[in-house]
């Protein structure tokens, strides 16, 4: 298993563009970091502003986050990268809104509209959740890093070919079903890593003879992991946060 404790950040420079200032420091910061991430910014932006902020090239992530959507990422730095698979990172849970009465290309709300249908009943709604969760067979979004024959799936849809993408068995644990206004619907969804919220959204609006999509996305959990504990990019800028330093340890 792996435990971990804090360590101080001691290597840090803007994440604006300013002044790398790691040199100043004798050694990289190594271990996990979380920290909330923005809309409008990919996963790869954030690990980009966190290497200039703690002087360390070496990042990765446990999950990414589309680039509309907000919430935690788990980030692993140094040689604490090694240990990825060895952290439980899941379930996932996530804060949703599902916009009903227009499917789009990219199951979100940054795609174009596809398709539009009225809004669903409340009842229908209520059982299409439950042929939604467990495990079930989900078909990726056509603007997304799946691949096919190393063709990835938004690079062909962006050409206007999207792929023909294989369904992938997912595990969506449960769904915390919050206001139904008949044209959106709230619910705060836990699920296996994996798991395309987006899909949820698109699946949802088409069992209901609706049509739907992800208006909003936050990822509040992974695993023990609580974006409460996270911090923005803006504050690490400021102020660099101490690093969880990871060990692993025999299991009892």
């Amino acid at each position: 298993m792996v435990t971990n404790k804090t360590d101080r950040g001691s290597e840090f420079s803007s994440p604006d563009g300013g002044s790398d200032r790691s040199s100043e420091f004798a050694a990289p910061a190594q271990g996990l970091l979380l920290v909330d991430k923005p809309a409008g910014m990919t996963s790869h932006d954030v690990v980009q502003h966190v290497r200039r902020i703690y002087g360390e090239r070496s990042i990765g992530h446990l999950g990414t986050l589309d680039p509309f959507a907000t919430g935690l990422l788990v980030l692993l730095l140094g040689r604490a990268t090694r240990l990825a698979t060895f952290i439980d990172a899941e379930p996932k849970v996530y804060e949703a809104t599902i916009k009903f009465g227009e499917e789009t290309d990219t199951d979100d709300a940054t795609g174009t509209v596809i398709r539009a249908a009225s809004p669903p009943r409340e009842a229908d709604v209520l059982s299409a959740v439950k042929s939604l969760t467990g495990t079930i067979a989900q078909v990726p979004p056509a603007y997304s890093a799946k691949s096919v024959d190393g063709t990835r799936a938004y690079d062909a849809a962006r050409r206007g070919e999207p792929l023909d993408l294989a369904a992938v068995n997912v595990t969506v644990h449960g769904w915390e079903l919050g206001k139904f206004t008949g044209d959106s619907l709230s619910a705060k969804i836990t699920c296996s890593g994996g798991t395309y919220i987006r899909a949820l959204a698109r699946d949802l609006g088409r069992l209901t003879a609706s049509a739907a999509h992800l208006e909003q996305l936050r990822r509040t959990r992974a695993g023990e992991f609580d974006v409460r504990e996270a911090a923005t990019l803006e504050s690490l800028a400021e102020t660099p946060v101490r690093v969880r330093t990871l060990r692993v340890v025999p299991d009892a």
